[in-house]
């Protein structure tokens, strides 16, 4: 079944970031190798250059490496590894702080909220 992608930020980026979620999630192992751009370009339905730009991206920040002719592989750097989750954990909150903020609701209330939906 193909990906579902939304229209407010380009494909390759959410490919980028659900890779990286299935990283930091421990779906995609240290060491484990990823699967093929013609793979994940059959499963999600996308032109397989999408992937590629994708894979070029978590290639930069170094999430995943290239091994050549034997295919990709996360990282086993765990530094890298925290780093990206601390980013993206940043990502959530800056984005769940900017959504209260269109509602207008005030710091404490959004402090509020938090505490009750904690577990």
């Amino acid at each position: 079944m193909a990906w579902r992608f939304t229209t407010d930020k380009p494909v390759y980026i959410q490919i980028s970031e659900r890779i990286t979620r299935s990283v930091l999630s421990g779906e995609y192992k240290s060491g484990e190798q990823i699967p093929s751009v013609r793979q994940l370009a059959l499963e999600a339905a996308v032109n397989p250059n999408t992937v590629q730009h994708a894979f070029s991206e978590l290639e930069n920040d170094g999430l995943i490496i290239s091994k050549g002719t034997l295919g990709r592989f996360v990282t086993d750097n765990k530094e890298i590894i925290e780093t990206c989750r601390l980013r993206m954990a940043k990502k959530i909150v800056e984005d769940f702080i900017n959504d209260m903020n269109q509602l207008s609701i005030p710091k404490n209330q959004i402090i509020s909220i938090i505490e009750e939906a904690s577990i």
